[in-house]
Formats: C-alpha cells, sequence, structure tokens
C-alpha cells in the first residue's frame, strides 16, 4: 500500500497533509450558511388578479381557466393550484427544485402579458410575485403602545417600519396583521338623500370633480418660471363635510355632511390582532418561496433591534411567533449530540485499548475527517444544516472504524510476533489496506447514488449522502496515512494497563473462546445457521406490514396554530365572540408559564373580499424542557375548546419538510362540475363516518353553504324608466359594500376616501326600498324596489382547480397511532369502492409528499444494493464472495425493524434513510472476515482453518467497530429540545441494525463461507496462475 509505505516513511509529510486539510476544512466551515434543511424550497410563482364585484364562478372562467390554459407548458411546472372567489383570482404555480425562482417568474410575466387583451377590461393587471399566495407568515413581530390607538399604530407601522422590513433581503412581502389603515368614511343616509333629491351617483360625482389636484400651467417673466397649481382643499373631515353636492331650487347649498357622517377612522375596523390579551399590530414576514428562513428572521431581528431606540415614547416592537428558534435551537442540539458522541466514541476506544497513546491515533481522525468535510460541501455550494450535521454525529462511529482495524492488527503484530512499532506499522497496515480500502469503497457506493436521486428527497437526502461519504473517504485516507505513522510514532509494547484495561481484555478473551467454540458448532451443524437466516429474513417481512408509515415523524416545533372557523356566512361580531371565549379558556396555560405568546387574529385570511367566518390563534410555547410535550398541550388546547358550540377549533402543527400550515391529509378529488364533486365528496364522508379509523377534525374546502342574495332586475322596466344596469349595481356596491372613489393627502401620506351606507340602516334584504337611483330620461329619483327583487340562495364563494381540474380537497388531522400511509391507503380504497371511474384523485402537501417519496426511496434502496454488491465483485473478483458479504444486509434490516416496531416509530425519510446507511455498514464487517480468510488461504492454509482463523483474527475488530458505531448513535437516542423525534428514530435504526448486523455477521458469513466459499478461489488466482505459466513460459523458451 503506497500511501501507508510513504507515510510511514516520511512522517512529517503525512502531518503536513492532515494540517492542511483541518487548515482549509476551517476556512470552509467558516463560509458555509446556516439552514433548517438543505435548499429544497420549490420554486413558487402567484398570479394575484383582482375583479371588484365579480361573481367566483364568473371569476374562473374570465380570468382563472384563461390565466391556466395560457401558462401551461412553462419548463419545469410541477403543478398548479388555483382558487376563484367573489373578486380575486388567486393561481400558485409550484416548479421543480432546480428551477431558478427568477427565471420561472419571468416565463409567467411573458405567458401572462399575452392574455391581458383576452381579461375582463374591469379586472386589475395581474400581480406576479415570486411566493406562494397562502400568507404563510414566518415571523411576526409585534408593534405595541401604551399611548397610541390601533389605526394610529398602523399608520406608525406603514409609514416608517413597512418598508424598512420589505427591503430585506429574502422577504417577498410584509403583512400588518390586525391593519386598521386611516380613511376618510363617508356613512351615506339614505333617507336624508332621499329627502334633498340626491343619489349615491351624484355623491360620487361630487367627490370626484372637487377634489382633485391639478397642474394650471406656469407664468413666464423675463428672468422666472412661476409653475401654478391648484391645491387640494379638503384635507380634513370637515373639510369634506362643506363639500358642496348641488344647489336646490331656493339657491340652498346641500353639503356632504348634510347628507352623510363624515369621519377619518379605520378602513376596516372589523379585524383585531392582540398578543396576550394586548390589543396590538403584528408586522408579518413572509419569505420568498426559496430564500433562507434563519438569514430572513436574523436580518428582521436585526432591523428590529435598530429600529427600537428611535421609535416614539411608549412604543415598541416585540419578538413573538419566529419559526426561527425552532431551527436554531435544533441546530444547537445537533451540535451538542456531536460533542457527546465524540467523547462517547473515544472513551469506548480508550477502555478498548487500554492506552491513552493507543486512544490517541483514532481519535484525531474524527477532527480531521469532520473538518476535512467541510471543503467538499464548499466546493459543492451545499450548506450547514440539520442534515448535514446528522450525517457527521453518524459519521463519527464510522470514521473512527478503519483507524481502529488498522491499530489493532499493529498493536496485535506487535504483541503477536514481537515487531518494533515501526515494523509493525509498515507491515501491518499494507496487511490490512486493502480491508480498509474496500469498506471505504463500499459505504461510499451505498451513499454516493443518493446523490443522484431527483427531486425533494434527492436535494433534501444528496447533501447528506455527500457529507458521510466525504467523511468516510477522508478517513480512510487519514486511517492509512496519519494511523501508521501515529503508530510508529508513540506506540510501545510495553504500555502499561490499567483495572479497567485488564477487565476489558479478560472480557473479550473469555468472549473470543466462547465464539470460538460457538462458530466451531455452527459449523458442523450449519442447517441451524441457514434455517435462523431464513426465520429472520422472514419476520422482516411480517414487521414491514405492521409499522405504519408517514412523510416525516411528528415534530414539537415549539409553536402551533388553532384554526377556528364559524358557520359560512358568520358577522364579525359572531367570530369576534368566539374568538374572545378562546382566548380567555386558552390564558391560563399563558399564566402557568408553559404558552410565552398567545397570537389572536381574525379574520384568517388578508384577502379582498369580507370573509368573517374565521380566525387564528398561534401560541408560542416555552423552551422544551420547560413545559409538557407540544402534543400533550395540542390534547389539552382541544379539550378546551372542544365544548364551543358555534364553531370548529382544531390545532395545527407545522412541520418542516413544506412548513405549511395545514392538516397532513390532504386529499383531492377532481374531475367533475362542482356539482358531481359535491356529491362525490359527501358519498366519501359519509363511508369516513361510518367507520372513521382516526381522521380527525374532517373539513373541505368546497362549502355550498353560504347564505347569499341574488339582485333579480326587471330589465323592461328599468329600461323603460331609463335605468342602467351600472347604475344599480353602482349603488348597491356604495351602499351595501365599501366604494373607494377619491383619496386625499395627510402629512405627505396618500388616504381612500370611501363611501358606504350607514351600516346600522340596512340589516335586512327590505333595507334596500328606500335607496334610490336617477333616471337618465327624466332625471327623477326612482325606488330600487319598483326595479329588483331578492332571491336568496347559498352556494360557495371559493371554487379551487388543481392542476387545471376543478376539485375539492378533503383535508384531516390524524388520531394517535395512526399513520398518514394509513389514512391515504383508506381513501384510496374508498374511492375505488364508491366513486365512479372519472374520479380523479390527487393528493396536496405533506400528503403529496409522502406519496412521492416513497417511490423515490424503494429505487434508492434497490440501487445501493445493486452497486454494493457490483463494487464487491470488482474487489474480490468473483460473484461469490459479494453475495456472501451481502447476506447480512437483510439481517441488520430486520434488527432495525425491530428496534423501529419496538420502539413504537414509523417508516418515514429518516428511518429509511438510516435502511440505506444500513446496507454499508452491515457489509463493512463481513468484508474484513472474508478478505481476512482470503489472504491466508493465498498464504497456503487449509479452507476451514482459514476461515476459523479469519473470524478468531477479525472478532475483536469487529466488536469494536460495532460498539463504536453504535455509541455514535447513542447520543441521537438520549438528545433532547428541539427536532427530537428525528433524531430518535434515526438513533433507533443505526443502533439497533449495527447490533443486529454485528451479531449476525459474525455466524452468518462464516457459515455461508463455509458453504458457498469452499468452491471459490482468492482474487489473486488469477494472478499467481498468470505467474506461473509465464514462468513455465519463458523456462522452455530457456530449455529450448
Amino acid at each position: 500500500m503506497i500511501l501507508s509505505d510513504v507515510s510511514v516513511k516520511r512522517p512529517v509529510l503525512a502531518a503536513v497533509i492532515s494540517l492542511l486539510l483541518i487548515a482549509f476544512g476551517l476556512v470552509a466551515f467558516d463560509r458555509l450558511p446556516l439552514r433548517e434543511y438543505p435548499n429544497i424550497d420549490p420554486p413558487i410563482v402567484s398570479i394575484d388578479t383582482v375583479y371588484p364585484g365579480a361573481s367566483a364562478d364568473i371569476v374562473e372562467s374570465r380570468i382563472t381557466r384563461i390565466i391556466e390554459d395560457r401558462i401551461a407548458g412553462i419548463e419545469g411546472m410541477r403543478f398548479i393550484e388555483s382558487s376563484s372567489e367573489d373578486g380575486r383570482s388567486r393561481i400558485s404555480v409550484e416548479f421543480d427544485v432546480d428551477r431558478d425562482v427568477d427565471a420561472a417568474a419571468n416565463d409567467i410575466r411573458d405567458r401572462v402579458s399575452g392574455v391581458l387583451d383576452n381579461l375582463p377590461l374591469e379586472a386589475e393587471p395581474p400581480d406576479i410575485q415570486k411566493a406562494s399566495s397562502d400568507d404563510d407568515v414566518i415571523m411576526w413581530l409585534n408593534l405595541s403602545s401604551d399611548r397610541l390607538t390601533v389605526p394610529a399604530l398602523t399608520d406608525y407601522a406603514e409609514r416608517y417600519l413597512l418598508d424598512r422590513f420589505s427591503v430585506l433581503d429574502g422577504v417577498a412581502r410584509v403583512r400588518i396583521g390586525g391593519k386598521q389603515s386611516y380613511a376618510m368614511r363617508v356613512w351615506l343616509d339614505r333617507n336624508k338623500l332621499a329627502a334633498r333629491g340626491i343619489t349615491v351617483a351624484d355623491v360620487e360625482n361630487a367627490l370626484r370633480s372637487e377634489n382633485v389636484e391639478l397642474p394650471a400651467g406656469s407664468i413666464d417673466s423675463k428672468e422666472r418660471q412661476f409653475t401654478m397649481r391648484i391645491k387640494r382643499t379638503f384635507l380634513t373631515a370637515q373639510d369634506f363635510s362643506q363639500l358642496v353636492i348641488s344647489k336646490g331650487d331656493d339657491d340652498h347649498l346641500t353639503r356632504l355632511g348634510d347628507v352623510a357622517r363624515v369621519e377619518r377612522t379605520a378602513e376596516e375596523n372589523r379585524l383585531f390582532f392582540r398578543g396576550n390579551g394586548i390589543p396590538m399590530v403584528g408586522i408579518g414576514i413572509i419569505k420568498q418561496s426559496t430564500a433562507n428562513t434563519l438569514e430572513v428572521t436574523r436580518a428582521a431581528k436585526a432591523e428590529m433591534l435598530r429600529l427600537n431606540p428611535t421609535l416614539p415614547t411608549g412604543m415598541k416592537i416585540n419578538q413573538s411567533y419566529d419559526t426561527s428558534v425552532f431551527i436554531e435551537g435544533a441546530i444547537k442540539e445537533v451540535y451538542k449530540t456531536l460533542g457527546i458522541a465524540i467523547l462517547l466514541v473515544i472513551t469506548v476506544i480508550y477502555l478498548f485499548l487500554g492506552s491513552l497513546r493507543a486512544t490517541l491515533i483514532p481519535a484525531v481522525t474524527v477532527p480531521v475527517s469532520l473538518i476535512a468535510t467541510s471543503l467538499v460541501l464548499l466546493m459543492l455550494g451545499y450548506s450547514v444544516n440539520m442534515l448535514t450535521l446528522l450525517a457527521l454525529v453518524l459519521a463519527i462511529g464510522l470514521v473512527v472504524d478503519d483507524a481502529i482495524v488498522v491499530l489493532e492488527n499493529i498493536h496485535r503484530r506487535m504483541h503477536k510476533y514481537g515487531e518494533s512499532a515501526l515494523v509493525a506499522a509498515f507491515r501491518g497496515t499494507r496487511q490490512v489496506g486493502f480491508a480498509v480500502v474496500a469498506t471505504t469503497v463500499v459505504l461510499v457506493s451505498v451513499f454516493v447514488p443518493i446523490a443522484f436521486l431527483q427531486g425533494d428527497v434527492g436535494r433534501l437526502f444528496s447533501e447528506f449522502a455527500i457529507t458521510m461519504a466525504a467523511a468516510v473517504a477522508f478517513s480512510s485516507f487519514v486511517a492509512l496515512s496519519l494511523s501508521p505513522m501515529l503508530a510508529s510514532k508513540v506506540l510501545r509494547a510495553s504500555d502499561d494497563e490499567n483495572f479497567a484495561t485488564r477487565s476489558v481484555d479478560a472480557v473479550f478473551k473469555a468472549l473470543q473462546r466462547g465464539y470460538h467454540t460457538v462458530l466451531a458448532g455452527a459449523l458442523r451443524h450449519k442447517w441451524i445457521i441457514v434455517l435462523v437466516f431464513i426465520g429472520v429474513g422472514a419476520s422482516s417481512s411480517w414487521l414491514l406490514t405492521h409499522i405504519p408509515d408517514e412523510y416525516t415523524p411528528k415534530e414539537d416545533r415549539g409553536a402551533f396554530f388553532v384554526l377556528v372557523n364559524g358557520p359560512e356566512g358568520a358577522s364579525y361580531e359572531y367570530i369576534k365572540k368566539y374568538m374572545d371565549e378562546a382566548e380567555s379558556r386558552l390564558m391560563p396555560l399563558v399564566e402557568a408559564g408553559e404558552v410565552t405568546r398567545l397570537l389572536v387574529r381574525a379574520p384568517r385570511s388578508f384577502g379582498n373580499v369580507a370573509i368573517f367566518n374565521n380566525g387564528i390563534i398561534i401560541m408560542v410555547l416555552n423552551e422544551w424542557d420547560s413545559r409538557r410535550s407540544a402534543w400533550e398541550i395540542m390534547a389539552d388546547v382541544r379539550a378546551r375548546l372542544g365544548d364551543l358550540p358555534g364553531v370548529k377549533a382544531f390545532p395545527v402543527m407545522r412541520q418542516g419538510f413544506g412548513a405549511r400550515i395545514q392538516k397532513p391529509v390532504q386529499f383531492v378529488i377532481g374531475g367533475g362540475t362542482y356539482e358531481q364533486l359535491a356529491q362525490w365528496r359527501d358519498i366519501l364522508l359519509a363511508k369516513i363516518n361510518q367507520d372513521n379509523p382516526g381522521l380527525i377534525g374532517l373539513d373541505y374546502d368546497y362549502k355550498e353553504t353560504k347564505p347569499q342574495m341574488q339582485v333579480v332586475i326587471d330589465y323592461d322596466r328599468a329600461a323603460d324608466l331609463g335605468v342602467t344596469v351600472s347604475n344599480i349595481g353602482r349603488t348597491l356596491e356604495t351602499m351595501l359594500g365599501s366604494r373607494r372613489v377619491t383619496t386625499y393627502i395627510d402629512e405627505g401620506q396618500e388616504y381612500y376616501v370611501l363611501l358606504e351606507g350607514e351600516r346600522k340602516t340596512q340589516r335586512t334584504p327590505d333595507d334596500i326600498q328606500n335607496i334610490y337611483v336617477r333616471s337618465e330620461r327624466s332625471g327623477e329619483l326612482i325606488p330600487l324596489s319598483n326595479l329588483v327583487s331578492i332571491v336568496e340562495f347559498a352556494d360557495s364563494i371559493k371554487l379551487n382547480r388543481y392542476n387545471r381540474v376543478r376539485s375539492i380537497t378533503i383535508e384531516a388531522n390524524l388520531a394517535e397511532g395512526y399513520s398518514l400511509g394509513e389514512a391515504l391507503t383508506h381513501l384510496e380504497d374508498l374511492v375505488d369502492e364508491h366513486l365512479p371511474a372519472e374520479a380523479i384523485i390527487d393528493y396536496k402537501g405533506q400528503s403529496r409528499d409522502y406519496k412521492f417519496a416513497g417511490e423515490s426511496l424503494l429505487f434508492i434502496f434497490m440501487l445501493g444494493i445493486m452497486v454494493v454488491f457490483l463494487v464487491l465483485a470488482a474487489q474480490f473478483e468473483s460473484w461469490i464472495h459479494p453475495f456472501i458479504i451481502m447476506l447480512t444486509v437483510p439481517l441488520a434490516m430486520t434488527g432495525a425493524l425491530l428496534g423501529i416496531y419496538l420502539t413504537g416509530q414509523t417508516l418515514n425519510l429518516y428511518s429509511q434513510i438510516g435502511l440505506i446507511m444500513l446496507v454499508g455498514l452491515s457489509a463493512k464487517n463481513g468484508i474484513l472476515i472474508v478478505e481476512f480468510a482470503n489472504q491466508l488461504r493465498d498464504q497456503g492454509r487449509e479452507f476451514s482453518e482459514a476461515l476459523i482463523e479469519a473470524a478468531d483474527t477479525r472478532f475483536r475488530p469487529i466488536i469494536m467497530t460495532g460498539i463504536t458505531t453504535a455509541a455514535g448513535s447513542i447520543p441521537l437516542l438520549i438528545s433532547s429540545g428541539a427536532g427530537t423525534e428525528t433524531r430518535y428514530v434515526l438513533g433507533v435504526v443505526i443502533l439497533s441494525g449495527v447490533i443486529a448486523g454485528t451479531v449476525f455477521t459474525l455466524f452468518i458469513v462464516p457459515a455461508a463461507y463455509d458453504l458457498v466459499g469452499r468452491f471459490t478461489a482468492s482474487p489473486k488466482a488469477v494472478t499467481q496462475k498468470l505467474e506461473k505459466e509465464l514462468q513455465q513460459s519463458s523456462d522452455k523458451d530457456v530449455t529450448g
């Protein structure tokens, strides 16, 4: 082995190479960005189009479908999700993770610009943004004051704070929660209007014509020019009250104040935002779809610290809900786990070797390998994140393995053959060099295929796999360079042994004697080993069918949401009453110290449509070690709010991948008209409720129960009286809704002037009787009751489409012990049994991620096994030896599955990645036995003797490497705090799999080698045969 030979002969060179790796690795680590997960956030582009006054079905046909048809076929598009509601169309387009978000947004803009002429003239131009349109806020900052009202706080935030946060890098938009922007509200009194012969249109026209600021040319003298302007004279509520609308026959001027109440107040006061019961304004940060959450929240917090000293007296910005708290906590816990794992592994090595000198040799491989890995991460554009750090934790147990194998062989030669440290280092490393390289290539060949996996899972775990592969490759390099050099310098044949070491040695010798006896017996009765192998292998199939599966483990992320839904059409007063009651029931959790911030907001959406039947409660929890589990608190919340009679309240935990605030089950049915879809939905819900296996909080997004009133115009009568349909529509829109007519300036800021009828005079459908419109023919006032009739009906105000198909989404939470995989399978079976063939099913959110991730991981698992087999075949120059080594893989899998089953875990992304790792880990030990047996056979030993000596000799390094790998995973099991759930399941898989793989390797591999390896030659057989024949050929030439 050239590398080890040069390192032993040139010790300074070996040391310098490792020191250079550390130096450059530290520089690389300092430059790596920090994230929660690898950059897997897919590029999302949203198209938001406002069409005032249009119903949902008109919006769907005139805007949503036209834009969807136009943008279909853009490169890299994964799916289109859209919703059409009264007055608004929202379309979200998600692209492949490797698509550039700016290029995707530009492609969307180009396509949409081509259909602008086809959209209704009244529709506003589509607003295209590089963020999802679901308003998913990653951070809430609370602006509070002991002196200002909520409208005044809102005004300050909009004037001075909004732009400061909007320009931060990675911020898509900033929302103001509980926003009550100032406006000049003109409350029209219909009776006073009628008494003075004035219509709503007259008021609108007067405002538009009088409240103007116009250029009036200029005056030029010989030397100067003066610009003339007509300044606005309407700046205050008093000014607007004096605005003249008409002049009566008696020359009396009718002013706005005579027919309306004018006041400067909130544009919309039917909303609120409270923190721990105190009214305030929330500043919500929404990141761009591909931005780094940690960087965005850090920039926002830094801006908050800069702004706080400059705020007026009594005003303060407080940090509230923050998704990065969990991320930073989880990363901190992983660093802690990393430190514990290093200490644990080094302690285990010391107990085995009994000498600080000897312990130093494998111990130095840990910092060199881990730090040098940063170089690879930087070169590939990766980041420090939860998965790369977890990979380093798991790599700790692996990086010392090669050094232990080298050291143990050097140590054995010094004691057995009496060689000096220099000679033992030179010969011992040469002897195991092939085994070290073989195990390294096998481990790397398991991880590298993961890097070629496509989609979210590929991007997610390629960084994990490359980190593991790089750490293992560097450890192999260090084991063959720095380790033999250090061994030649620091090992002493006469190192004193302490009591612990002597005890461990005594135990090992006893175990080795017992192992020799049992193995000899097992080789005489190989059929017992075969039966054990078959039994263990068969049990794995049983375990697979009895372990629930899901996308990711349920995580306690330190905050959760309570979504509150009232009946369709519920008023603001109705929902506010229940939100106040819910807040009062949950405040004891704040007083108990389990919840630090209780944020209550109603209504939940930021849309343009006045929908008041919902609200949201954000519960920010205390530190993990000073409270109950979030799931217990969520169950407590469910119990506290369960008996609220007029609303449904259900807690939801936001998950890491995708980071959406929604329930895990997102089952989409599509393919028909909305009437058909509603029938199919009702069939499914009825069947679910007959035998509900564990779906709780069932809900759906198409509710045809919103009470509505259709205004039916008697067209002939209206035409006869000279009243246009648009006049009727605009009058009703102004009186019953709220119409923006013009603007006014206050201290440099522009605000809206809004017209609306007095709300207290329009409580029932009959109240439209005394609203008047003017005839364009006669100029007379005509009551609307003569022209229109009211028809009551119920319909959905929101029409959803998914992948350009009309759809309804059924969503649900999962009961304890019921997995996502089981839920989706149950729903699919119900669709197959009870719905017609034209029904299309699809998935959203976490359900979609789960469905597509499972297929990818199965492919990678099979690819990993195949690649390892082929790599071993190339190394051993045999098809049988790799088969013998790979027999331990299903046994290690069975051990891991048993660990999952006994600890109540699930098959998810983390546990499946752990299983893929076990392919390499379990093959590693088999290589040591088979490779040494081949060496002994090459030296002329008899087959059975070579096999038993190889198993005996490799018993100690196999047990040592198995225990160090297992020790590296123990901190994952005992860790606490943020992200415990994901670390725990990975630790269970590795610990149980490695223990099972190590134990079975010691018996299955020798037995299989004895059964089928007897008829194989060693890798050097062809070389030896060639040398022999060449020798014979040269002898003939000489004699000839």
